[in-house]
């Protein structure tokens, strides 16, 4: 069984180990430098958290989990410890693959772009290779991120900082959209449970229907919307304030500030 090494035992660190060690694909552990984080993983009884760097000289896959911000004096710190035989896997927003490899004097990197919702494993994670890494590595990868949600492999970085813009940071424009129909059902005069019930299960619903059927979202909407009635004007309104190309808009802001990013 291989072992890794997740570096960083924050939310997406935690995600990613906890989904590894319920797939019970690898040995896993977590390195952090908090000393409260650490006993708090170790009293779940489920992967071994610890601070010491020793425990990556034997690792055979190591997840880079840690802030951008901080990845430097990271690198700094474990590049003695680490050597090129072992795969890196990097879920750092906007740090490039030559980035890393300069950085840690290593070759073998895959870089990751997940969500939100892999920490109940419904994530969608996008993963570009660098040349050095095999086909059987790049399986192997894809089916670990694969633990935590679905996750299939891109062509290149610039598909990574695309997928940035859609998936990575499209949970937030969801919740978004949830937050202002939420706010709208209580000032209509429902509480805010019933605000939630309203607006989840409508979402769920709708995905649902999309997922189990071939059918553009276009169809969909007119499916719903007869000409005339009530959800029509609903969609005249938000077509006359342009939303839909707000939205598109949205996303390419998105993605042109993670290309920024991986350029400093």
């Amino acid at each position: 069984m291989k072992k890794i090494v997740v570096i960083g035992g924050g939310n997406m660190g935690f995600t990613y180990a906890e989904g590894i060690y319920n797939a019970k694909i690898a040995d896993i552990q977590i390195l952090h430098k908090t000393e409260a984080r650490i006993v708090e993983i170790n009293n779940m009884n489920k992967m071994k958290a610890t601070n010491s760097y020793d425990v990556l000289v034997n690792a055979d896959i190591i997840f880079l989990a840690v802030k951008p911000q901080i990845a430097p004096s990271v690198f700094t710190e474990i590049k003695s410890l680490v050597n090129k035989n072992q795969l890196f896997v990097s879920v750092m927003a906007g740090m490039t693959i030559e980035t890393i490899q300069k950085g840690l004097q290593i070759d073998k990197v895959v870089r990751c772009m997940p969500n939100l919702p892999a920490s109940i494993q419904l994530g969608m994670t996008t993963y570009v290779t660098s040349n050095n890494v095999t086909k059987g590595e790049a399986s192997l990868v894809g089916d670990i991120l694969k633990s935590t949600g679905k996750a299939f492999e891109v062509e290149s970085e610039d598909m990574i900082d695309n997928t940035t813009g859609i998936s990575g940071s499209g949970t937030a424009y969801i919740f978004y959209y949830m937050n202002a129909m939420a706010e709208a059902a209580e000032n209509m005069g429902f509480n805010p449970e019933e605000a939630k019930t309203l607006v989840s299960q409508t979402f769920e619903g709708a995905i649902e229907l999309y997922k189990r059927n071939d059918i553009s979202l276009v169809e969909w909407m007119n499916k719903v919307a007869s000409k005339g009635g009530t959800t029509r004007a609903a969609l005249n309104n938000l077509d006359s304030n342009n939303v839909h190309n707000y939205i598109k808009e949205a996303t390419v802001a998105c993605v042109d500030r993670a290309k920024e990013l991986a350029k400093n």
